[in-house]
Formats: structure tokens, C-alpha cells, sequence
């Protein structure tokens, strides 16, 4: 059963008047208390006049005393979260890794980020989903990161200027830095945000994220960084570098994938002969990088 964060406001006494006296009417019944354990949630939460859904995956591990890594999953237009789950396969690292996972419903199936798809307050939604996560579900906020594929990808790139200090570091799929938000220089953020990010060869707006991979690193001072990794598997390549606030970024580029997951193999956009696993890649990046102070 779907669960609502509530919060009971205060109790409203309806008087009748008579020779007996008034009497009171029952209060209304509140929502079942959110009650953080192991396992999959299906959660609501109210933002503005708006209730969001989300999902929530708990790896078995979980253990509400203790602070705990968070990703949060952004799915492509028109998508869900169940739809993110399936692609991704997160719960699975999440179980091995120990950390938990979010999955939100854009609204409409769409993200209002960079270029589409929709005018919600999403920047504010993952903002106060964030917070309650941290609140509610102690999740650790020195190790909270966003991940995120074609529409949750552009707006994983726009949390992580409007939200400067709240992810440590984002993982893009096929989504990219560009439009008309990003046009001044000034748009960057304030506090170190790690990337990887990943882009195939044959989707038709690789040319747009890799001229906005090089408008961030222009921005932010980033410089190539030799011999830090394994090389890449035959047919691919992965280019490092380190910015001059301390974050790094990541570039994976797949000449013969499309718009896709790389790995995934199943689900929407997934491409399981890519050659390498982004879901791997991006938390064994996530671990290596913490929230900087």
C-alpha cells in the first residue's frame, strides 16, 4: 500500500449545541507512520500543492541507526521510476554496497530540466526529497549522489549547479550540460560536484554533449589527468580529467552505442553488448567520492 508522509496539523473540535451539551467529532485518522527498514517502498511525498511518488529500495543491510550512502535514480521522457529500476539494476549493487536507492516519478513521465520536459518545481522536489531522506532514513549527507539517463541525465546536470553542496557527485547517461540555462558562464556550481558521464557514438545528440562536457571543463578549470584507471576495453575510451575546484570528471565514449544504458539488460534504452557496465562504473565513482568540504 502506497504510504503518505504526513504531518497532523492539529485537532478541530466540532461543537453542537443543545440542552445536553456540545460533543466532540472524532478526529480524522492520520496516515501510517513511515516506518524506515529493509526492503522496497512505494512512498509519497508532498512538495508545494503536489504529491510526488517515489520508490525506495533498502538493501538488507540497511540499518536506520546508522548514516548511509543514498543515489538517487532519474529516468528518461516519458519514463518512471519502476521504469529507472528495471534499466539500472541498482537494487542489486545496492544490496552488495550497502546504500540505498530512490527512484521519483517525474511528473507526467517527464523532469523539468534543461531542455524538457515539463514546468514542475523538480530542483525543489529532489531538494525536499533529499532532505527527508536524510531526516527520515538517515542518509548519510557527505555521501548522497544523483544518477540519472536522457531527461534525468540534463537534470542531474542542473541539480548539480542549483543544488551546489548537496551531491557529491553525479553519473550521467545520455544527457548532457546544454541549453538555454547554461549559456553564461556563470552557470556552474558553487561547491565541488565530481561527474561521469557516458555518451555513445551513434546517439544523435552526442555532438551536443560532448561540446557541453567541454564548456563544464572550460568553466571549471579542468585539466587531462594520465594513468589514473585501467585502460578502456577495445573500441572504447575514457578520458579523466581533474578541475580546478577539486572535482574530477569522467568521460566514457562508446562509438558504436546509442541512446542507452550501457550493460543494462533490460528495460527501455538498454544496451547490454556495450562492452562495459555504467551501473559498475558509476558507484565503484560514487565511493571514490565523497562529499568535499
Amino acid at each position: 500500500m502506497r504510504r503518505t508522509i504526513a504531518v497532523l496539523a492539529g485537532l478541530v473540535l466540532a461543537l453542537t449545541g443543545g440542552a445536553c451539551g456540545g460533543t466532540a467529532e472524532p478526529a480524522a485518522p492520520t496516515a501510517p507512520a513511515e516506518r524506515p527498514a529493509a526492503g522496497d517502498h512505494e512512498l509519497t511525498l508532498r512538495h508545494g500543492d503536489v504529491e510526488r511518488t517515489y520508490l525506495l529500495h533498502a538493501p538488507p543491510g540497511y540499518d536506520p541507526g546508522r548514516p548511509t550512502a543514498l543515489v538517487i535514480a532519474l529516468h528518461f521522457f516519458p519514463g518512471s521510476g519502476a521504469g529507472m529500476r528495471e534499466l539500472t539494476d541498482l537494487d542489486a549493487r545496492a544490496d552488495r554496497e550497502n546504500f540505498l536507492v530512490a527512484y521519483p516519478d517525474g511528473r507526467n513521465g517527464g523532469f523539468n530540466a534543461l531542455i524538457c520536459c515539463g514546468s514542475a518545481d523538480d530542483v525543489g522536489f529532489l531538494r525536499t526529497l533529499t532532505g527527508h531522506l536524510v531526516d527520515t532514513w538517515r542518509a548519510d549527507p557527505d555521501r548522497i549522489y544523483l544518477t540519472g539517463i536522457s531527461n534525468g541525465g540534463d537534470l542531474s546536470f542542473r541539480l548539480a549547479v542549483e543544488a551546489s553542496g548537496l551531491f557529491a557527485a553525479i553519473g550521467v547517461v545520455s544527457g548532457g550540460y546544454s541549453g538555454p540555462l547554461t549559456e553564461p558562464d556563470s552557470y556552474v556550481p558553487k561547491r565541488p560536484v565530481s561527474v561521469i558521464t557516458f555518451v555513445g557514438g551513434q546517439d544523435r545528440y552526442a555532438g551536443i554533449f560532448h561540446d557541453g562536457l567541454r564548456t563544464w571543463q572550460r568553466r571549471l578549470g579542468c585539466r587531462p589527468v594520465a594513468g589514473r584507471a585501467p585502460a578502456a576495453p577495445a573500441g572504447l575510451s575514457r578520458a579523466d580529467a581533474r578541475c580546478a575546484d577539486g572535482s574530477d570528471m569522467t568521460v566514457w565514449s562508446l562509438p558504436e552505442m546509442g541512446h542507452s544504458w550501457p550493460g543494462a539488460r533490460s528495460g527501455q534504452l538498454a544496451a547490454p553488448d556495450a562492452g562495459i557496465t555504467a551501473t559498475d562504473l558509476i558507484w565503484e565513482f560514487f565511493a571514490a567520492h565523497p562529499r568535499r568540504t
